[in-house]
């Protein structure tokens, strides 16, 4: 019987809601497939913040470190900048724990409406990977008469064939992977970004030419944002830098219709570190306590998580009774157009899934 040690970080507004949800799912998964969930929660986000000025304990990596993933829910609130909350806590343990992929996937369910017209269920299914710990999030930079009028402020971007190659390689094999339409395509912006963009297109084509049964593609990131929407069935996987993969896996979770159903995870393919699956749909405080968040996308991330740590039927078996859930279309929570509360969803599931 396996056993693993999972590190929760409920953080902010409706994660505190869709991570115990989460945690529900996986109490169902040991009882159905024999394995063990020893969870470690830990209170860091805001809350931390506001009684200590940082989000997190100095030690946090050293906590992190010998858990065998980490389930996040999110972390945000709007009396913290985003830049605080983003560096203080997210992207010290992507780059910590070397998560340099972020998979993004996106797929419009049958029983869910896209916005776009004439898009019905199974139209769309691509998923993004996001180079995670280098390019236009580096944070390499600074100000010169800081806070004064005259004020100036230097942000590089940061693009290395290491970085490059490794999250190229890695959109290659999911294509492979995945076997639908075994294609990838390459965001670039190479037409005004002479350097780093440049690698990166040098990159994409040195490593393409290894896989001569995956069809590429390589979009500017407008052009790429145009053909969501135009052709958004067109694509399979989609790879970009950090800045770009951000933007466009967000116009793709609402292309399949709701933030509230997208997953994600930050992986280090190596498996040197714990890898930290997350919904990406924020901290959400202007619903945040009243039971009206989405558990979907969180319970979607926990069946990646579990592809991870070598379950892949108990991940199926999660991903197949959220798909009849959505089928059905009985339980919908207010993102979806229903009046459904959080837990009435995740008892939907669990009702399928044991």
């Amino acid at each position: 019987m396996p056993t693993f040690k999972i590190a929760t970080i409920a953080g902010d507004g409706i994660g505190q809601e869709v991570i115990p949800e989460a945690k529900r799912i996986l109490d169902a998964i040991e009882k159905k497939f024999g394995a063990t969930f020893q969870f470690q929660d830990f209170d860091w986000g805001a809350d931390y913040y506001f009684r200590h000025g940082r989000m997190c304990p100095s030690d946090f990596l050293d906590q992190l470190r010998a858990v065998d993933a980490i389930l996040l829910g999110a972390i945000g609130h709007p009396r913290i900048p985003d830049h605080v909350t983003l560096n203080g806590l997210l992207l010290p343990i992507r780059r910590g724990f070397d998560q340099f992929v972020n998979v993004r996937p996106a797929v419009l369910y049958r029983g869910v409406q896209s916005p776009l017209a004439l898009r019905r269920g199974e139209h769309i299914d691509m998923a993004v990977v996001r180079e995670n710990t280098e390019g236009e999030y580096s944070q390499v930079g600074g100000f010169v008469y800081h806070e004064q009028p005259d004020e100036v402020a230097i942000q590089t971007s940061v693009f290395t064939r290491r970085g490059t190659e490794r999250v190229v390689r890695y959109a290659f094999e999911l294509a492979r992977k995945r076997n639908k339409k075994k294609r990838v395509t390459s965001v670039t912006k190479s037409n005004a970004q002479g350097y780093g963009m440049v690698l990166w297109d040098r990159t994409f084509a040195a490593v393409a030419a290894e896989y001569p049964d995956i069809e590429t593609e390589s979009l500017l990131v407008d052009a790429a944002a145009m053909n969501f929407i135009r052709r958004p069935e067109s694509f399979d996987v989609v790879v970009a830098s950090n800045l770009f993969g951000d933007i466009l896996s967000d116009i793709s979770a609402i292309l399949v219709g709701s933030m509230g159903l997208a997953p994600s995870a930050n992986i280090d393919p190596r498996r040197r570190f714990p890898s930290m699956f997350e919904p990406v749909h924020g901290s959400a405080p202007d619903i945040a306590g009243k039971s009206m968040a989405n558990p979907l996308a969180a319970i979607f991330s926990v069946a990646m998580m579990l592809e991870h740590l070598g379950m892949p039927e108990a991940a199926e078996a999660v991903n197949a009774a959220v798909v009849s859930v959505l089928a059905a279309g009985k339980l919908r929570t207010p993102d979806l157009g229903g009046t459904s509360k959080t837990g009435e969803v995740t008892d939907g599931v669990l009702s399928r899934l044991t």
